[in-house]
């Protein structure tokens, strides 16, 4: 708790000045020093901050001013031309100093009582025990003071060293019975050595370790109300320390040696990510709400023990300082829970923080996943693209000879079809040559018949008739014999068309000579 405080602060016009306050406990009073911001250099601030908040002199610029307040509760430390930007630090200050001038007064009455003790001390020829009871009980009641810290760590620093100094005093006088105290101290040793001697064998069997554990702490509450040397304490105290080690490892299931040490720090995930940093920020924050909520709890029992007390408190002073230190601990749990609510809303605000965070990791992942594929769909179509062009630079000499087999193949084929196409049409001519000659043979037939009754008058009519006859038969010869030649192609060669129609003609040249024979023989029966 340090009597001196550096704030940046404004006056009424605004103008920025640098503040510091020193308290003066002695007389309750707060000097003030006011520095404009022209003379506040930051190395002069510097200086303020380390050297001279530590009680360390430091020579002030000129254009300063000083001036001093008188310390209350309820009046402001400040002038009211002065602000400042965060009052409560001020507010705390205010009610910090008055507890230490309390404290300090306290510390005057306890000084004031030491001096009384140290007088009768000084005229002792010899050791006088009870001289030595009251200085304990001085120190009992100076002990219970710095427990319940309504004495600064100075003040009780000073007060033990005052107080040893006059135990040390009496220590030397009470030299005739050290060695009676040498001996009671080595017997209350070999006491506790044997306990523990007991306390250890029954920890290495293992037995009713609750049991021993029990007992261990019976014997430490006996242990500090026994009288050792210095020596004697310390050795006696390591071996229960052990012992109470050796029953904690046992009750863990370990082999009876103590061990220490934390866990392994493990990790995981991308830690320089966002969703890293605000997940380490929210998990300190959460811990740190944690304690300030410890933090106001150890301070509302404090208060309420306060109040208790202060109801019974063995005088004036003691009453104001225990009124004083509830004030005190009024301020501080209220400027926690005002820290506690700023927690709390930098919490919601990293949740959301998160929330939004995740929302967009997520959508990153989804569009990180969709590059994935298209960049692995394009390389294995490349792949692909490339392993077929291999292929094909591969077997182009199989597929130029595939190519050829089937241009040769094709070749064959449409030879084929032109040969079988020919067959067809050669057949077909054939066919019609044969009905052409039967239709002839019939009209021949039938021309005889006429021609034998009307011979003897028209011979003429009867060569008319069989010329009429003919020109039928020759002109349906021609346009089936044609059709099957027509439906050839262009391609097929001269040898085979020339053929087809040779053998076409050769049955209309044998029809052909059938009028002329007959008319031969109608000449001859003539």
């Amino acid at each position: 708790m340090k009597n001196k405080l550096v704030v940046w602060g404004a006056t009424t016009q605004d103008e920025r000045v640098l503040i510091a306050l020193e308290l003066l406990p002695e007389s309750n009073k707060v000097k003030l020093y006011t520095f404009p911001e022209s003379v506040a250099t930051d190395e002069f601030v510097q200086k303020m901050m380390d050297e001279w908040r530590n009680d360390k002199a430091l020579e002030f610029p000129e254009g300063h001013t000083e001036s001093e307040r008188e310390l209350t509760v309820t009046d402001n430390l400040l002038p009211e031309d002065l602000k400042v930007e965060r009052g409560d630090i001020i507010q705390r200050a205010q009610t910090e100093w008055h507890f230490v001038v309390l404290s300090s007064k306290l510390n005057e009455a306890y000084h004031s009582e030491l001096d009384d003790l140290k007088t009768r001390v000084d005229k002792l020829e010899a050791f006088d025990g009870d001289l030595w009871g009251t200085l304990k009980g001085f120190w009992d009641k100076v002990q219970s003071q710095v427990s319940e810290k309504n004495l600064l760590r100075e003040h009780a620093d000073k007060l033990r060293d005052a107080t040893n100094a006059l135990f040390g005093r009496l220590k030397e006088l009470r030299s005739k019975l050290d060695e009676d105290f040498q001996r009671r101290s080595k017997e209350n040793v070999d006491k506790f050595n044997a306990m523990l001697e007991s306390v250890e064998a029954k920890i290495m069997e293992g037995l009713r370790l609750q049991g021993l554990f029990d007992e261990l702490k019976e014997l430490q509450r006996k242990f500090r109300d026994t009288e050792f040397t210095r020596d004697h304490r310390s050795k006696v105290w390591e071996r229960l320390d052990a012992a109470f080690k050796q029953l904690k490892d046992k009750r863990a299931g370990g082999s009876g040696s103590s061990t220490y040490g934390g866990g392994s720090n493990e990790g995981g995930g991308d830690e320089n990510s966002p969703t890293e940093r605000l997940k380490r920020r929210y998990e300190g924050l959460l811990g740190a709400i944690e304690k300030m909520d410890r933090s106001i709890q150890r301070d509302r029992d404090e208060l309420n023990f306060q109040s208790r007390k202060v109801e019974h408190s063995g005088g004036q002073l003691e009453m104001q300082i225990r009124q004083a230190k509830i004030k005190m601990i009024e301020e501080r749990i209220r400027s926690k829970e005002e820290k506690l609510n700023e927690m709390a809303a930098t919490k919601t605000d990293l949740e959301s923080r998160i929330e939004s965070q995740k929302e967009r990791d997520s959508r990153r992942e989804e569009r990180h996943k969709l590059e994935d594929a298209k960049k692995a769909a394009q390389e294995k179509i490349a792949h692909d693209i490339k392993e077929a062009a291999a292929a094909r630079q591969e077997d182009q000499p199989k597929l130029e000879k595939a190519a050829e087999a089937l241009k040769a193949k094709k070749e064959e084929s449409v030879l084929g079809a032109i040969s079988t196409t020919l067959g067809e049409a050669l057949e077909d001519v054939v066919d019609t040559a044969k009905a052409v000659a039967e239709v002839l043979e019939d009209r021949l037939e039938d021309a005889m018949d006429e021609a034998k009754e009307k011979l003897s008058d028209f011979s003429e009519a009867v060569q008319e008739a069989v010329a009429e006859a003919m020109a039928p038969a020759a002109t349906s010869t021609e346009s089936e014999t044609a059709e099957p030649v027509a439906e050839e192609p262009a391609e097929t060669t001269a040898s085979g068309s020339e053929e087809s129609v040779a053998q076409t003609e050769q049955p209309v040249e044998a029809a052909s000579d059938g009028p002329d024979a007959v008319d031969e023989e109608e000449k001859t029966e003539v």
